[in-house]
């Protein structure tokens, strides 16, 4: 059934977020997500019941949420994060797992939690996908620091996301292994296929960015959604077939002028089916299971600060000898960033009996909070030194060098 009136409420919501956000810039920097969740709060069926989740919703919303995915996987250039951010990168993602699953363990003894898989998964994410806008808004995408910290949020998003896939998602994870190496083997034939078709069309694609046929747009939406639909058909989640194609993207067109295409793409992604996933879940948000519950709202402060120990303290520990205390402490407040894979993980935990709907409350509630205020702490840290970074690297080398 075609619910049109909830899709209207919910694009019309969407850009009213952007109102908000943009009006707003003037004396804070808000993150147009969390603008996007709380107002799906409010449209919802526990705000003012004026649009409503059901099939057809949920359909764009998981485009966007594959939307998400491929820019995330996009933004990771692994010529640029070879190396030490890499390293780091992985080792403070296995220190954040060890960490979230003792933890868990823990909690699920004393009774707080059901499963320590899911919630310890849950708190070893990072958002990346959902600060890369915000980052390049800031111009850290370019940076040094940037570098660190795209290594860090694309091991915080991709292993939770092989966790969900392996794991969380499946009872039988030899049979969804051996599903994930066939896909894998698929995704790089189709990578390979699409450098050589890039390389050698390259000139005809670029002819049209300013025509109505917008041919690079369409391939690279063409591959999007075909690896969500071969994700999905496999039994994989759709989140790995959008990550994937955004690395495939970023592959088949190394080192070539981007700017163009990177607009275009962003208008199709932020500018509909990202902020329409986000609305969307703000709506499915059990805002009575958070405030009807005492023990529901112990444990979203507990969440939020377990995120910051998770995520946080291997960036405080590991990076010491690259960044100094206060840069490593932005990357830490900014690895703690967590959203769109604690939703996913919380939804796959609630339906499969292993959370109770109070701690998937709390877990998301924490993780809106994130998303508001840490990007926002970590920026003020960080403030200044993008564009003076930017400065020294446009310098020619000696004085470069004079000044460190």
């Amino acid at each position: 059934m075609i619910d049109s009136t909830s899709f209207l409420v919910i694009v019309v919501t969407a850009a009213l977020a952007g109102v908000v956000v943009t009006f707003a810039s003037t004396w804070v920097t808000i993150p147009v997500v969390v603008v996007e969740l709380l107002l799906g709060i409010a449209i919802g069926p526990h705000g003012l019941n004026i649009a409503h989740v059901n099939s057809f919703t949920d359909f764009f919303a998981n485009l966007g949420l594959g939307m998400l995915f491929f820019f995330a996987g996009y933004e990771i250039d692994f010529a640029r994060i070879r190396g030490r951010p890499l390293e780091l990168a992985i080792v403070g993602w296995c220190l954040s797992l060890g960490l979230a699953y003792g933890i868990g363990g823990l909690l699920a003894a004393a009774g707080v939690v059901v499963s320590l898989v899911y919630t310890g998964s849950a708190l070893a994410t990072t958002a990346i996908g959902t600060l890369i806008p915000i980052l390049s808004d800031a111009g850290e995408l370019r940076t040094r620091f940037g570098t660190y910290l795209l290594a860090a949020g694309a091991l915080g998003e991709f292993g939770p996301v092989l966790l969900i896939t392996l794991v969380l998602s499946t009872t039988h994870p030899l049979d969804q292994a051996v599903i994930l190496v066939a896909f894998v083997i698929l995704a790089v034939i189709t990578g390979l296929l699409a450098v050589g078709s890039v390389g050698r069309g390259w000139s005809a694609l670029e002819r049209t960015f300013e025509s109505s046929s917008q041919l690079a747009i369409r391939l690279a939406v063409v591959l999007v959604f075909a690896l969500l639909a071969l994700a999905s058909h496999l039994g994989l989640d759709i989140l790995l077939g959008g990550f994937v194609a955004g690395l495939i993207t970023r592959f088949a067109l190394h080192d070539r002028e981007l700017a163009v295409f990177e607009s275009k793409i962003s208008a199709v992604g932020y500018g509909f089916l990202i902020p329409f996933f986000f609305v969307t879940s703000g709506m499915k948000f059990d805002l009575p299971a958070l405030v009807n519950s005492p023990t529901a709202l112990l444990k979203l402060p507990l969440f939020l600060a377990l995120f910051l120990l998770v995520r946080g303290a291997p960036a405080i520990l590991l990076y010491r000898r690259d960044l100094e205390l206060r840069d490593r402490t932005a990357l830490a407040i900014y690895s703690a960033t967590e959203l769109p894979l604690v939703v996913a993980i919380t939804t796959v935990a609630v339906d499969t009996g292993h959370m109770r709907l109070t701690t998937s409350a709390a877990l998301v509630g924490a993780a809106i909070i994130s998303t508001l205020a840490f990007p926002l702490i970590a920026g003020g840290l960080r403030r200044g030194r993008a564009a003076e970074e930017a400065a020294l690297e446009e310098r020619p080398p000696e004085a470069a060098a004079a000044v460190v």
